[in-house]
């Protein structure tokens, strides 16, 4: 990834003290380019950030409809979660009404972010098992499409029918052939794309709803589950959950590791893709949240928003030292 520009600077007291660089690209509807930073051809991971993208085929394969999904089944498709009781007492029960269990799954175990439930495990003494694993809803997708084919069980393979359908899906919304794959946290594939191709492909999110075809339908509907649910997408405390509920319904935002952040704007039809060049995740948090600032879909003055960008650095007496905020000159 070369020429990356600044967009997020961390300052103490009167002082610079980092700097994060990074590549962002908004496409329209039309697969074009509206506005860049850096290099918009930076071949990236798109990391979680696509999981959407990776349930398109649970919806257009009609395995969702035929397994009687709902938008909380789709919401944790996309979800990198935090392994709160929300989140695993809903996947559990997707597993059961498959008449499958967590030995099915090929994500591996995850010690949950979320502390009731870290610390609900610990003084029980019990271990962290795969469904806490902030993957899980995408694998529970990947194991209902798996059924619906009748395929194989190592559905992470990248031969395996599954996976397939997930890389047509998406070089399909990309326009654009993926270079290759690496092997994700959660041990599915993840397909190499260019920036803009990520972006291209949340912009056609985006415009779901003026094409009429099956596929644009599941997007349109995975979208929605996600904007309804914000909590079932990330989870308390998440950059993902509160950004989603200060834009009102409006935006679908989605983070990835390696600091890789996308948000689908149906309103603008537009999508936006971004990736901070040293993989840092506040930088990334505090850059998408200046872009949909300045796409006019998040109020800057919104709490949430404050937590992200503009916003103060706290030591642990909770004195004011600096701030974390978007870089000069990049907006």
């Amino acid at each position: 990834m070369t020429n990356p520009v600044p967009m997020t600077e961390i300052w103490r007291g009167p002082f610079l003290e980092s700097v994060h660089l990074g590549h962002a690209v908004i496409c329209d509807d039309t697969g074009q380019i509206v506005r860049s930073w850096g290099d918009p051809n930076a071949r990236i991971y798109p990391r979680s950030s696509a999981k959407m993208i990776q349930a398109l085929p649970l919806l257009s394969s009609g395995a969702a409809a035929k397994y009687g999904l709902n938008s909380e089944h789709m919401a944790l498709a996309c979800a990198s979660h935090n392994g709160a009781a929300i989140h695993t007492d809903r996947v559990s029960a997707w597993l059961d009404h498959l008449g499958l269990g967590d030995d099915d799954f090929r994500c591996g175990p995850q010690e949950p972010a979320d502390i009731e439930a870290r610390n609900g495990l610990i003084l029980d003494h019990k271990s962290p098992c795969q469904m806490h694993n902030n993957c899980s809803g995408k694998h529970a997708g990947f194991l209902t499409l798996t059924q619906h084919m009748d395929a194989g069980t190592e559905y992470i393979d990248i031969d395996h029918p599954v996976q397939q359908a997930c890389l047509a899906a998406f070089e399909e919304t990309a326009g654009e052939t993926s270079p290759g794959y690496g092997i994700d946290g959660c041990s599915a594939p993840n397909f190499a794309t260019s920036l803009t191709g990520l972006a291209r492909s949340m912009a056609w999110f985006a415009s779901a709803a003026d094409r009429s075809d099956r596929q644009s339908a599941a997007a349109e509907q995975l979208t929605a589950a996600m904007i309804k649910h914000p909590e079932l997408v990330a989870g308390e405390g998440r950059a993902c959950t509160e950004l989603m509920r200060a834009m009102n319904g409006k935006v679908a935002i989605k983070t990835g590791a390696e600091a890789v952040f996308i948000a689908i704007i149906p309103e603008k039809r537009m999508g936006v893709a971004l990736k901070i060049a040293d993989g840092t995740t506040r930088a990334s948090e505090c850059a998408i949240a200046a872009i949909l600032v300045e796409l006019g879909v998040l109020d800057a003055d919104h709490p949430a928003t404050r937590k992200y960008m503009n916003a103060p650095i706290l030591n642990r007496r909770n004195v004011d030292c600096g701030v974390i905020k978007p870089a000069a000159g990049f907006l």
